[in-house]
């Protein structure tokens, strides 16, 4: 467990006998939680508003979780997700003007979330390619193209980019040598065999697309707690709410979006779910009895 983070929260949960699952409301009047958001668009929330007029070409809201998460804890965010973000754009400026995301980064930081991978291993690009307007067998199935000759390809690059990500954890903890790391998975887009045409995934592609971003996940949270990173998982909070549920009880956007947000991406409900999350997952992580990672 690292000592700053430790602190700060152990100072909220004694006061006034809080417990470590109760809402934190403050970190310290006098050191607040020192707390960097990194990722891609998961994290940014693209189109929700409001905007973040700091960095316009990332598309970042300043309603998506990094900022849901921080108000909890009442942490001093440093939020430089961005849209279409990889993890070579945490060493290198992804558009002009806009710093590598490791820049965010010092000694001082206490708290670090990162949600990645999405865009390194082109899943969001397949999911578009996943899309049939017209019912079978008018169309390609993503499924069998992905997995002709017996070798899933999508997760083939997946496993592939795995020791990348590993490298990335390893080189956020060196530059933030304090800070307690939580890797952000992916949630729940598509509910078991879709809701074709509402969506116009074929059964087998929702469910094919469906176990690619699951594999992720699990990627991303064998390789956090690999290298002493928490997991926060968004899956199991999401399920009901993906993009074939009700307009009102949806986390993330179809591909017609029903509320002000990115198609296939977390809409104002889902930021807010997400880093609600991410907070009770700090919180339990650094509450006195948690025995640290």
């Amino acid at each position: 467990m690292k000592t700053a983070l430790r602190m700060a929260l152990a100072i909220v949960l004694s006061a006034g006998g809080v417990s470590a699952t109760a809402p934190v409301t403050t970190a310290s009047a006098a050191d607040p939680l020192q707390y960097v958001a990194l990722g891609d668009s998961y994290a940014a929330a693209p189109l929700v508003p409001p905007s973040d007029p700091h960095d316009p070409a990332c598309l970042r809201s300043l309603a998506g979780y990094p900022r849901v998460a921080a108000g909890a804890l009442d942490a001093k965010l440093t939020d430089v997700s961005c849209s279409g973000a990889t993890v070579g754009h945490l060493s290198t400026a992804q558009h002009p003007g806009t710093p590598p995301q490791y820049d965010a980064l010092t000694p001082d930081t206490d708290l670090v979330s990162i949600t990645i991978g999405g865009n390194d291993t082109d899943l969001f690009d397949e999911a578009l390619s996943c899309v049939n307007i017209l019912p079978e067998p008018r169309g390609t199935s993503c499924a069998k193209k992905n997995t002709a000759g017996g070798t899933d390809r999508i997760r083939s690059r997946i496993d592939a980019w795995a020791p990348v990500f590993a490298t990335a954890l390893d080189d956020i903890a060196r530059r933030a040598p304090d800070a307690e790391i939580f890797v952000v998975g992916y949630g729940d887009y598509l509910r078991p065999d879709g809701c074709y045409p509402a969506q116009p995934y074929w059964k087998q592609d929702a469910n094919y697309l469906q176990g690619a971003i699951d594999h992720l996940s699990a990627v991303l949270k064998r390789t956090a707690q690999e290298h002493g990173a928490a997991f926060v998982d968004t899956y199991t909070l999401s399920i009901g709410h993906d993009i074939c549920a009700a307009p009102a009880d949806r986390y993330f956007e179809g591909l017609v979006p029903s509320h002000l947000a990115a198609p296939l991406h977390p809409n104002a409900s889902g930021a807010r779910a997400i880093g609600n999350a991410l907070a009770a997952a700090v919180r339990a992580t650094s509450a006195p009895s948690g025995g640290g990672r």
